[in-house]
């Protein structure tokens, strides 16, 4: 940025910072040509000669401002337009005037080496037309042309201090006495802040404090122009223009007068956004030059005034009610604002309690104003409650304080590191609510305009997804200052839970794998894992069930509600998921059943598979838990839990119920439970059953069972399969039972579909190196073999499957009997 502040033209370089159209350059959408120009100045000049002024003279002067930037005004042609606005026989329309006055401006700033009479002749003309005829020609466009024109004069190094001071006195005049010119003309702001940047570095001094005192003081007076943040970054780079030309000029004795009176002693007439931005420009000019030749008592003085301005702006923001609700008025809007903007941009800055303390108020309700949104939307009046609400969320998403909120959030979070405990408690207690509030009100919104407004939705979405990784930045910086030994083991739990409740609020935002969010929850899930009160304290945030299944209060909207829909919530309960399996080795038994347990199973019911297979997962970490001392009671109810997991699973299979996530499931409790288990022979009873309505609904007759086994029946195969897969899981005491349900199973399937389940068991059997349940399983399959290569009836076949002899096969024909032993 300071490079760019050698442009030709000051204002427009101003402009461009604070986003403004341009004036003139921008009022026809292509140059003039060559020809238009050159025409353009031979009408001129015959006005001149012929002492006539008409619109098509009019039209010409604004060819020439079309092409300003490429446009070269020399000498001549300078001393042409002198003459026609001092000439007492020509009368010239009003918008005429400040046309030339901006031809002349792009004289004086292009010409190298401009006549030095006719700089003189120049401020004469200028001057002379200001004191006689301004007041009958009272034009926003003249005052601004004739400021900005002024200044430039001023800061023509050859011309003489006493037309310096000429210029500048005139300047000062009209910014006292007519700045009500301006108050309603936004776009003028960047020309008249250029006429008092050149005047600032006119190297004429008996002015200086007066111009101070109009760039600081102007936007408080009455009929005055608004402050905005558009214009808050034009000052701030204004004087850092100034500051650096000074600096590089080797111009002492005006930085110290510049110091004094704009820092050390500022009027109350000077607008608190003007002094933040004016003293961020003095930080950032400080921070970018070398400062060769300044002394360091200066240069320490300066940064120290500079920051002790913002600080006390911090302050008194701080310090006002309701700024932490976002209830702020449009002045402390602003002014958080470009407090936040002031610090992002001014450089290294000593860290001081009040402005953390305020970047977090300027974070919170500026630029992530979600809680402001969100109560515009859900208090409006029935009907359309958006269209203002979109228009408020596109302008932001615009501006330039979102834009620049990765830059504002680095600098929070480094000051935040810098500051003392009380200040630091203070600006996590604003973060954590600030989420909690966030998932509170987007719940809602989401609900509210979810199929109807779905792109105002996404721009709200945009603003919390920065809002979010904003939240993961300064829960790193947390986590880095807090969890280690100089911190007791009671503040690293609160701390680590309060950022697991934060991140579970803004979980649905998450779109990116990012590493400062791994780093983050790696840390504060290994604090919480060593403390069975914080994992209780964590498990306790959690929604409760009658929360999740009865929707949010929309008050006098009546808005039908399933929790399965509510996608934040969804996003928030996935969560927590994945978080409880990492600490549930410590949760007591009465937690896991009443807050874990019915969440879980709730979820195994959504129809997002990524969501049901999570609560899968914690059911068999849940059942893999537990070597403790509560051994006892926590096998108690994982064998109560287990009866309700079936059902449930089975319910919602196939549909919804993700086959990985059930055998997961069911492998874990076989493994886990207590040998002979009632729990694990009703497990394997409800899936036997299971397989067989569901084979009873796709084989409703032979040919059909070898045409479906492939294709409908899938489902069915799965559950085959998972029984199988059991044969070498179970405990001995269950495997006999297992082995007769299975048994009744296979032989009911068509035949291609036995010597598949055939083929798979004689592999899982020969492969197998138990030798507890090998010989019982070789003597079983080859009674299952036997019965399924029988050409008898189905129902015939079904009878004497109940007395096959599990301890030793019935005698077989001796083909059959080799075949199986070579087998196996």
């Amino acid at each position: 940025m300071a490079k760019q502040a050698n442009t030709l033209f000051l204002e427009e370089w101003l402009r461009s910072i604070g986003g403004s159209s341009s004036n003139i350059s921008s009022t026809s959408s292509s140059s003039s040509s060559a020809r238009s120009i050159i025409q353009a100045w031979a009408d001129l000049r015959d006005s001149l000669q012929h002492q006539s002024f008409g619109p098509h003279h009019l039209q010409s002067l604004k060819t020439l401002l079309n092409s300003q930037n490429s446009l070269h005004v020399a000498d001549p042609q300078a001393k042409i337009i002198l003459s026609i606005i001092s000439s007492p026989r020509l009368s010239l329309p009003h918008e005429a005037y400040h046309l030339f006055l901006r031809l002349l401006y792009i004289w004086v700033r292009k010409s190298f080496k401009p006549s030095l009479a006719l700089i003189i002749s120049a401020v004469h003309v200028v001057s002379h037309l200001f004191n006689t005829q301004f007041d009958s020609r009272k034009s926003p466009f003249f005052f601004a042309e004739g400021v900005l024109l002024l200044g430039a004069l001023s800061f023509v190094p050859s011309l003489s201090e006493g037309s310096k001071e000429v210029c500048l006195e005139l300047l000062c005049r009209l910014l006292e006495e007519r700045y009500q010119l301006i108050g309603s003309s936004e776009d003028l702001i960047p020309d008249v802040l250029g006429g008092m940047g050149y005047a600032l570095s006119s190297s004429v001094d008996g002015h200086y404090v007066r111009v101070l005192d109009s760039l600081l003081g102007i936007w408080g007076k009455e009929g005055g122009p608004r402050g905005s943040v558009s214009h808050g970054l034009m000052i701030l780079h204004l004087i850092e223009w100034v500051m650096s030309g000074l600096i590089n000029f080797h111009s002492f004795e005006k930085i110290d007068v510049f110091g004094h009176a704009m820092l050390e002693n500022s009027k109350a007439t000077y607008v608190p956004f003007v002094i933040v931005m004016a003293a961020a420009g003095v930080l950032r000019a400080l921070n970018r030059s070398t400062m060769s030749g300044l002394g360091l008592e200066t240069v320490s003085r300066l940064r120290v005034s500079a920051e002790d301005r913002i600080e006390s702006v911090a302050i008194k923001l701080f310090s006002r009610g309701g700024v932490t609700n976002g209830d702020n008025d449009l002045g402390d809007s602003v002014l958080l604002q470009c407090v936040s903007l002031a610090l992002a941009r001014s450089g290294l800055v000593s860290s001081r309690a009040p402005l953390p303390l305020c970047l977090a108020l300027a974070l919170l309700t500026e630029i992530f104003p979600l809680r402001r949104l969100y109560d515009k939307l859900l208090d409006f009046p029935r009907g359309n409650p958006v269209r203002l609400g979109h228009d408020e969320v596109q302008r932001h998403l615009e501006s330039v304080p979102f834009k620049e909120a990765g830059s504002i959030t680095g600098v929070f979070c480094n000051l935040y590191a810098s500051v003392d405990v009380e200040s630091k408690c203070v600006v996590e207690k604003l973060i954590w609510d600030y989420c909690q509030d966030i998932y509170l009100g987007h719940r809602q919104v989401a609900l509210l305009l979810r199929s109807k407004e779905d792109e105002l939705l996404r721009d709200m979405e945009k603003i919390a997804e920065s809002a979010f990784l904003m939240v993961v930045l300064f829960a790193l910086a947390v986590t880095k200052q807090k969890l280690n030994t100089k911190f007791n083991q009671e503040i690293q739990k609160d701390i680590s839970v309060r950022i697991l409740v934060s991140f579970s609020c803004l979980e649905y935002f998450r779109r990116l794998r990012l590493p400062e969010y791994m780093d983050t929850i790696r840390g504060v899930v290994a604090s919480v894992q060593e403390n069975e009160s914080a994992c209780v304290y964590f498990v306790e945030s959690m929604p409760s069930y009658l929360d999740l299944t009865n929707g949010p209060d929309f008050g006098s909207r009546k808005m039908g509600y399933l929790w399965s829909n509510d996608d934040v919530q969804t996003a928030r309960i996935l969560f927590y998921l994945r978080v409880i399996p990492t600490c549930i080795e410590r949760l007591p038994c009465f937690v896991l059943g009443k807050m874990v347990a019915p969440t879980m199973f709730l979820y195994m019911g959504h129809p997002n598979g990524k969501v049901a297979r999570a609560s899968h997962s914690m059911f068999a970490a849940f059942i893999s838990s537990g070597k403790d001392s509560d051994l006892g009671e926590r096998v108690s109810l994982k064998e109560q839990l287990v009866f309700y997991y079936m059902q449930r699973s089975l319910s919602g299979y196939p549909g919804i119920t993700p086959f990985e996530g059930m055998a997961s499931g069911v492998a874990t409790l076989v493994r886990n439970l207590p040998a002979g288990s009632p729990a694990i022979f009703y497990c394997i009873h409800s899936l036997v059953e299971k397989a067989n309505t569901l084979c009873s609904d796709v084989f409703t007759q032979e040919a059909d069972m070898q045409k479906n086994w492939h294709g409908e029946s899938e489902p069915c195969k799965k559950i085959l399969d998972l029984l199988l897969r059991l044969v070498s899981l179970v405990d001995i005491q269950v495997l006999p039972d297992l082995m007769k349900l299975l048994a009744k199973l296979v032989v009911q399937l068509p035949k291609e579909s036995q010597s598949m389940v055939l083929n798979e068991l004689y592999s899982q059997v020969a492969e197998s190196d138990d030798v507890t349940r090998k010989p019982t399983l070789v003597s079983w399959l080859q009674s299952l073999s036997y019965l399924c290569g029988q050409d008898t009836s189905r129902s015939s076949t079904s009878k004497r499957v109940g007395k096959v002899n599990i301890n030793s096969a019935r005698s077989s024909d001796s083909l059959s009997l080799i075949r199986l032993s070579a087998r196996l």
